[in-house]
């Protein structure tokens, strides 16, 4: 579960930090202090889009933490799957430090991306945006609570038929690229041919440009080399330094102590004579051979040839040359290479059939069973007699998750026949029915920490009420985080926090503060009483906390 969230210059929040508890934590304050920019902040820690302005002003980055217990060998294995280290205390640590130009996120200190990351936390918690429910309007949406309901028995075949459809893909892209007629075939064999001789012809070999490349430069510069080496072998002057060995060499019979020296002008004499003598070799060798030159001249243009139309490697040229032989047996092959495809295209078509059909088959099960649950979820939501059905339509075509279309179908007034629920649902509707869907995935899945930002949008009274007791049922399995602007709500709380937003030094900032018992009870007269906050208002409030204490 979610144990400690730390927030530092984060658009309003200077600086924050919450100790969550389990079971139902709520949060609650004035609209605008800052409630959804704390939801928002957990988001931007898992991996979520950031905002240019999320830096607090006159600040040079913000950062946010989040510290994770992971206490079931489940999550402990999914983690380490993801090649992520959970420690023996089972502390996860998450954050995110938000710079202008970037950002960089970490698992216990080790850097992450943003894949492994998202990765990472679909294990640990779920976030219900405050327009989350807004997504039950679209299709696909249903088809993937249909699919994480029935994850368990439906994950291996989509897996499968995923891998399928790619190989289909393929192998519809390879039967397309070879219609035309037959004379564009004969046209196109024909220049594979002339190409593959071409490259054939040019005889490449590895190493060879970079020699010819060094000889055609020693003959181009041949005549300026000659002149260079010979001004070198004139300053050469061995004469005069044979007479300066010779005068040392006299000098030392006078004085042992120029032996030394003398033995110096020996080396440097021999060092000399040898330069002297390797220069003329060389000058007697640095003869410029025009046909030479024409033939090296004429080779590599044949190289950067091939190399320009073909690849700028060696090895490149090769691989085109494979590429094109293959394609020339292709079109040397045509009927007898289409005829396997068509028969391969087949049989993976058969396939799929089989195993798009199991898929549909778990589905359509499964269905059954979520619409049963979601109507039993629903009656708890204050829905009066609720009809609630799952249809699983069969596609003309294949896709990577199977060929099933999924709707929800819904009825919430008796004796009227189940629509869309994009006909019917209203915003506060579509609000529990997201919830009742979080409830029944949460008997499902492993995540242990579910968050709510403003999942009460339309509702109120008795409907207010139920859905208070569902998060309450939900909490007693999972830790819940609720943002809520409505007491019958917030007086469930097991963690009650406020939000309060003020005015320091000039600056608007944001404050969290845990509330205990007559703290909580307070807000609670605020929630119902507004601005007024009376005797009777507080008296209500306590008697809320008080019959929602008695009903935990």
């Amino acid at each position: 579960m979610l144990l400690e969230l730390q927030v530092k210059n984060l658009a309003l929040i200077e600086q924050a930090r919450i100790e969550f508890g389990e079971g139902l934590n709520i949060l609650t304050g004035e609209t605008g202090a800052g409630k959804s920019i704390l939801i928002g902040s957990v988001n931007m820690a898992l991996g979520g889009k950031v905002s240019r302005d999320s830096i607090r002003q006159g600040a040079e980055n913000a950062y946010i933490e989040l510290l994770f217990s992971v206490d079931s060998k489940e999550q402990r294995e999914a983690l380490e799957a993801l090649d992520i280290t959970v420690p023996e205390d089972g502390t996860l640590i998450l954050s995110r430090r938000i710079l202008p130009s970037r950002s960089i996120s970490r698992i216990n200190d080790e850097t992450v991306t943003a894949v492994k990351l998202k990765q990472a936390t679909s294990l640990l918690i779920d976030i219900h945006g405050q327009h989350e429910h807004q997504s039950l309007l679209h299709l696909h949406k249903h088809l993937e609570i249909l699919d994480a309901y029935c994850r368990t028995e439906a994950e291996s075949w989509k897996e499968k038929i995923a891998s399928e459809y790619r190989q289909y893909q393929a192998l519809e892209s390879r039967l397309s690229s070879m219609e035309g007629g037959l004379e564009e075939r004969l046209r196109e064999a024909d220049f594979c041919r002339f190409e593959i001789q071409s490259i054939e012809e040019a005889a490449l070999r590895e190493g060879e440009e970079e020699e010819l490349a060094a000889r055609y430069r020693k003959l181009s510069h041949a005549r300026r080399i000659a002149e260079e080496l010979s001004e070198a072998y004139q300053a050469l002057d061995t004469d005069a330094l044979s007479r300066a060995v010779r005068a040392v060499d006299q000098a030392a019979g006078y004085d042992p102590e120029l032996k030394g020296i003398r033995d110096q002008a020996y080396d440097v004499e021999s060092l000399v004579h040898d330069l002297a003598h390797g220069i003329q070799a060389y000058m007697a060798d640095c003869v410029f051979d025009p046909e030479e030159f024409r033939q090296i001249e004429g080779r590599l243009d044949t190289i950067h040839s091939i190399q320009s139309r073909y690849g700028n490697s060696v090895e490149a040229v090769f691989q085109a040359l494979e590429e094109k032989k293959k394609r020339l047996e292709e079109l040397e092959n045509f009927d007898q290479i289409r005829l396997g495809l068509e028969k391969e295209k087949a049989d993976l078509e058969k396939q799929l059939r089989k195993d798009c059909s199991r898929l549909t088959e778990i589905r359509s099960q499964a269905a059954a069973r979520l619409a049963e649950r979601m109507r039993e979820s629903l009656l708890d939501l204050n829905f009066l007699d609720v009809q609630f059905v799952m249809e699983v339509r069969q596609l003309d075509h294949f896709t990577s998750e199977g060929w099933d279309e999924a709707e929800f179908l819904i009825s919430t007034n008796p004796g009227e026949p189940v629509k869309p629920l994009r006909a019917v649902a209203s915003g506060g509707e579509l609000s529990r029915i997201m919830l009742a869907i979080k409830t029944v995935l949460a008997d499902t899945d492993q995540i242990p920490t579910l968050i709510f930002d403003e999942i009460d949008t339309g509702i109120s009274g008795r409907t207010a009420q139920k859905v208070s007791e569902k998060l309450k049922e939900i909490s007693r399995t999972h830790q819940v985080i609720c943002i809520t602007h409505l007491p019958q709500i917030a007086s469930m709380a097991d963690c009650h926090f406020e939000i309060e937003k003020s005015v320091r030094e000039g600056k608007t900032v944001t404050q969290i503060c845990r509330l205990g018992q007559e703290e909580s009870i307070r807000e609670l007269a605020r929630l119902l009483g507004g601005a007024q906050i009376t005797d009777a208002v507080l008296k209500n409030a306590r008697e809320m906390k008080e019959l929602a204490e008695r009903s935990k």
